[in-house]
Order: C-alpha cells, then sequence, then structure tokens
C-alpha cells in the first residue's frame, strides 16, 4: 500500500486538471470520450447530464459525510476495493486495471476514493475523460495524454510503500 504523508497533503489540493464550476460546462468536451468518473457527487451528476460513465469509483460519502445521492444506476460489473484515507491500496490499483481492461464497470470502495484518480490516470487509455470533484469549487475533468500519465506518476514519488 501506498501512504501520502501529512506533509505532502496541501501538495494534492490544487486541481489534476481543468476545473469547472459544474458537469454542463465540460459536456461538450466529453462527446467521442470513454468517461470515467471517480466520486459519488461527480457520478450523480454525471447521471442526471445523461451522461453514463464506463467506470465509477464511488464510496458512499462526499466531502467524509454519508452521500444521499448514490448513484444506483450504474451498470457493468461491480468491484470491491479496500482503500483507507490518504492511501492507494494495491487492491485498488487491481480494481482499477481490471475494470478498465474489460469496462463498464463500477469499483465501490471501502475507505476512500479520493486519491483513485491517481492510478485510474496510469490505467486508462489515451483520451479517457476522467472527472472528479474539487471539494467547494466545482468539477475537475483530466483527459488522458502523456503529459497527464508523467504527472500522475510523479505524483506517485511523494507517496510512502508501507
Amino acid at each position: 500500500m501506498l501512504r501520502l504523508p501529512e506533509a505532502h497533503r496541501d501538495l494534492f489540493k490544487k486541481p489534476f486538471g481543468t476545473l469547472y464550476g459544474n458537469i454542463g460546462e465540460l459536456l461538450p468536451r466529453l462527446r467521442g470520450r470513454a468517461v470515467y468518473a471517480v466520486g459519488d457527487v461527480v457520478t450523480h451528476n454525471l447521471l442526471d447530464a445523461g451522461v453514463v460513465p464506463e467506470i465509477a469509483i464511488i464510496d458512499g460519502y462526499t466531502m467524509r459525510l454519508p452521500c444521499t445521492r448514490l448513484p444506483l444506476l450504474l451498470t457493468g460489473r461491480r468491484l470491491v476495493a479496500r482503500n483507507p484515507a490518504g492511501t492507494i491500496t494495491d487492491e485498488l490499483v487491481g480494481a482499477i486495471a481490471d475494470v478498465v481492461r474489460d469496462p463498464p464497470g463500477v469499483i465501490f470502495v471501502d475507505g476512500e476514493e479520493d486519491l483513485a484518480v491517481i492510478p485510474l490516470v496510469l490505467a486508462a487509455p489515451p483520451g479517457a475523460a476522467i472527472l472528479y470533484g474539487q471539494p467547494g469549487e466545482g468539477v475537475v475533468l483530466r483527459i488522458v495524454d502523456e503529459p497527464a500519465k508523467q504527472e500522475a506518476a510523479s505524483m506517485l514519488n511523494c507517496f510512502v510503500r508501507e
């Protein structure tokens, strides 16, 4: 398991992509792309906008409170992965690799899914659109390309293996 030390947590508060005020602003950027969502609210908002993500990674919480808008209408396989807060477990990385290889699917995280965007960018094919919530600010869109993969790999250097 990889753990993000407290000293590096602030580095992960800035958006890892382009920040939009709401889902509606970025919908045109999703056309013709595989769409992957990280987070319950983002997934719910995509479904409300008529976009069904090929992959959703959810944990049943939003901002550490139970999510009352749990997206239950998703299709595909359902996997469960343990991932404590502030970590990226091998179990989560394996579940992401599995569902990227054979979409669609939902990964329900037992723990916290906040850092799942990093291994998701590394596993996703070029051109995929990854969305996740930026608390109190909106939604972040990251289109997967080589610079995105390099930045995600660089982010992993801040973690320690336990």
